[in-house]
């Protein structure tokens, strides 16, 4: 299976994953984030010990814990930057979040084209990508980028006079945009240090399997610390497994590690190509924001999926002529 199926199962499973981090959080739950990272990180933690005898490498105690490390800059930033764009969907609507997030697609590319021109890898950039890969790719980016844009201004022009005197909702709505921007900032650095740490030349050379156990185990690990943080803070522990947390984080949870899955194998085979088409899934979230949580798109926003789209049937094109 080539790269580009795992990237679009890949953004399918994310975009149905942000849907489910919309509807589990509460703007009136201080914590209702930190919940969703313990879901996830229950769930990674699960299927990491599930594939740990699948693993290319034979782990002992010592070397889980020293390719943890290694992997750590990628799994850490990653970790970090889904938290807060947990917290930031309790103030945002996730058509206007996602977009802005994902732009981290866009930055991370760019971040791993200069550091293999950096380490002398600049014929293998013009040699590996056709024309058709290098067009896709900057169409998707710019529609992506455009959505975020027009989301932001929609939201701005539609907000409702009781919005506005509601202080709450007022005095975070500007300031929530700070939590999709950090995610932004946070998920580059986890994109590119996944795709040098991954990179077969330069890099440590990690299988896919063991990437997926490396990220869910240190996940897991973090989710126990936020549970008992919650724990110390509320004084009560919090239960994952009432209906309602299964129903929403515990289904938001499952589409990020199935997500998850076909993500680490793409960025496994093509990470320039593969981060910004995965990063176009806020399509998927803002068209899915508009089936179930009746929000409408217009057709300036009709316009940024259509050119993200187009750019994703290029790369396919792409692909398809490499292999014939």
């Amino acid at each position: 299976m080539s790269w580009f199926i795992f990237a679009l199962i890949a953004t399918l499973g994310w975009g149905f994953a942000d849907l489910f981090y919309k509807k589990s959080s509460d703007e009136n739950d201080n914590h209702s984030h930190l919940k969703t990272a313990v879901w996830v990180g229950l769930v990674m933690g699960i299927v990491a010990v599930i594939l740990i005898p699948f693993a290319e490498t034979k782990f002992s105690a010592i070397s889980l814990i020293e390719n943890a490390i290694k992997y750590s800059p990628a799994s850490l930033a990653y970790i970090i930057s889904m938290v807060i764009g947990y917290a930031g969907l309790r103030y945002l609507e996730l058509s206007i979040v996602s977009p802005v997030q994902n732009a981290s697609g866009a930055l991370s590319t760019i971040a791993m084209i200069i550091y293999f021109l950096a380490v002398g890898r600049v014929t293998a950039i013009s040699e590996e990508f056709s024309p058709l890969d290098i067009t896709g790719t900057i169409i998707i980016v710019a529609g992506v980028v455009a959505l975020a844009i027009v989301e932001k201004k929609i939201s701005s022009k539609e907000k409702t006079l009781s919005e506005i005197k509601s202080e709450k909702k007022y005095r975070f709505g500007a300031l929530a945009l700070i939590f999709p921007l950090l995610y932004c900032v946070f998920d580059t650095v986890g994109t590119a240090a996944d795709g040098i740490i991954r990179d077969e030349e330069t890099g440590l050379g990690l299988g896919e399997i063991d990437v997926i156990i490396l990220y869910g185990l240190t996940f897991f690990a973090a989710g126990i610390v936020i549970w008992l943080y919650m724990l110390i803070k509320t004084k009560k522990p919090y239960n994952p497994f009432s209906l309602k947390e299964i129903k929403t984080k515990g289904a938001a949870a499952c589409f990020e590690q199935f997500g998850q899955i076909f993500y680490v194998y793409a960025m496994a085979s093509e990470p320039m190509l593969a981060a910004p088409m995965i990063a176009s899934y806020c399509v998927i979230s803002v068209i899915l924001s508009r089936i179930f949580l009746k929000e409408r798109l217009k057709v300036s926003q009709y316009a940024c999926v259509a050119a993200v789209i187009v750019g994703i049937i290029l790369l396919g094109i792409s692909e398809g002529l490499a292999e014939a």
